[in-house]
């Protein structure tokens, strides 16, 4: 008996690199029919904690939040190895400066946020769609953004400069990747249903990684102002063997980061709970 079941992602070249076969129908998934519905990551995050959706991706600073109903999936992870979102300005700056001055940042439960505030603690911010801030900082209405997505790779062709890389900080803090988003999957559905879906996803990547070229070809479309070598370099970054299965070490960055949060009482404590394939 067929099973419908919605799995939301956000509208980005590398979660459409990621899902290319389960949305392109590459891969059998029988019994279970998906349902894809397309929203960016601060949007999902707010769906996830009112318990709307089935799977989904999620900010890993939003998982703190949705532990009590929500399990991470070890295959779909984002992990930015010794690189990740960035903090740009127009002119030289100082990290000190960052707690002076308003930040333009794309959302509170980003992981993003969550990294910058466990990097300097309280600084003035100003929450703003992702999309909007590096217009925000070139026209001079903050001095500061927050990069999340391609931002993160063509921000100099604006002129910006780099004043902070998280993922940089963060593997020099901790010796780990800095994990940004997961996907997670309700606990109450049956066990062998959260087995399915994590074998599909896992195939779904691995499909992607095997048949690099036409999968690039399909989530460049995604890829909001990338040229196609951009775009293979920033699906490059995010999706990679730690995407296909993020193993001990994935999990331990991802508990490492929320219990650091906690201990510093940005997010509650939680235990949070991994499904694999």
């Amino acid at each position: 008996m067929e099973r419908r079941l919605v799995l939301a992602h956000s509208p980005d070249a590398d979660d459409a690199f990621m899902f290319y076969a389960l949305t392109q129908g590459k891969i059998d998934t029988s019994p279970i029919c998906y349902e894809h519905v397309l929203h960016d990551i601060q949007t999902l995050n707010e769906l996830l904690i009112q318990g709307k959706l089935e799977i989904s991706a999620a900010s890993v600073h939003a998982c703190a939040y949705l532990a009590r109903r929500y399990a991470i999936l070890t295959s779909g992870a984002s992990m930015g190895e010794g690189y990740g979102p960035i903090v740009v300005a127009k002119r030289k700056s100082r990290v000190e400066d960052l707690t002076r001055y308003p930040v333009a940042v794309p959302g509170t439960l980003t992981t993003a946020f969550l990294a910058l505030r466990l990097r300097l603690g309280l600084f003035p911010f100003k929450v703003m769609p992702f999309d909007q801030i590096m217009d925000a900082v070139i026209n001079g209405e903050v001095p500061f953004g927050l990069l999340i997505h391609e931002g993160q790779l063509t921000y100099s062709d604006a002129k910006l400069v780099k004043v902070l890389d998280l993922g940089e900080w963060w593997l020099q803090e901790t010796g780990l990747p800095l994990p940004l988003g997961v996907n997670v999957i309700r606990k109450d559905l049956p066990e062998e249903i959260k087995k399915l879906v994590a074998q599909h996803i896992r195939a779904s990547i691995t499909y992607a990684l095997t048949h690099k070229d036409e999968a690039l070809t399909y989530a460049i479309r995604f890829g909001r102002g990338l040229d196609p070598q951009r775009g293979a370099q920033f699906v490059g970054m995010y999706v990679n063997e730690l995407t296909v299965d993020m193993g001990e070490r994935g999990k331990e960055a991802i508990t490492v980061l929320l219990e650091r949060a906690a201990l510093l009482g940005l997010v509650p404590h939680c235990e949070v709970e991994f499904v694999g394939a």
